[in-house]
């Protein structure tokens, strides 16, 4: 047998993303087989273990080819010296909402995450990869509020816990509320009021200050 280029094999790898891609959103997360993503991508079974170890492993790389690109993205092109924290972060918020609403694959993976798949066990290797990717955003919008704050963008009484949950949380749930009614508003056209509105209520709104603790 003929061994495989490092080219092809990624080649392979990427085919199969594809097809899980499609098999997960068109089935959920539990009904999907490997075999019938081996059989979406025109492949074996054994291809499909040749490259993952089970279903769980391949769902967190389909997950995790869109997801990496961003988590550089939120790391690169700030400037602490020069820049300003919150506006780097309002920019990396609203490349992905538009990202969201015009690359159909990384919408896709979205549905899936959101509308398609159960985490119900905090001991299922899915859960677990899951909570530690919202925590590493989370991670990354408490290190960028910190910064705003030493850069005095921010009040210095800010609460970075709370502002860094409402922050997130708002984020997800336009995208959810998107994908449920994506006829109800445009994600690309409103994408940059919707961040705007966000990061104006975390510079405004009193009940984020410390002292209303």
């Amino acid at each position: 047998m003929v061994r495989k280029t490092k080219e092809e094999a990624l080649e392979t790898r990427n085919r199969l993303l594809d097809a899980a891609a499609d098999v997960f959103h068109r089935d959920g997360f539990a009904r999907t087989t490997l075999d019938a993503v081996a059989e979406a991508a025109g492949m074996t079974r054994g291809a499909v273990y040749w490259h993952f170890k089970n279903k769980s492993d391949l769902f967190n790389a389909m997950c995790d080819r869109v997801r990496l690109p961003m988590e550089e993205l939120a790391e690169a092109g700030y400037d602490a010296e020069t820049g300003d924290p919150l506006d780097h972060m309002r920019k990396v918020c609203v490349f992905f909402l538009k990202e969201c609403a015009g690359n159909t694959h990384l919408r896709k993976v979205m549905e899936i995450l959101f509308r398609k798949t159960e985490f119900v066990d905090p001991a299922d290797l899915i859960y677990m990869r899951q909570h530690e990717a919202a925590m590493r955003g989370r991670e990354r919008i408490v290190k960028t509020l910190t910064l705003a704050i030493d850069a005095q963008h921010l009040a210095p009484d800010t609460d970075i816990r709370l502002a860094a949950v409402l922050l997130q949380a708002s984020i997800e749930g336009i995208l959810v509320n998107w994908l449920i009614a994506p006829d109800y508003f445009s994600l690309e056209d409103e994408a940059e009021r919707l961040v705007d509105a966000c990061i104006a209520t975390l510079r405004n709104a009193p009940s984020l200050r410390k002292a209303a603790a």
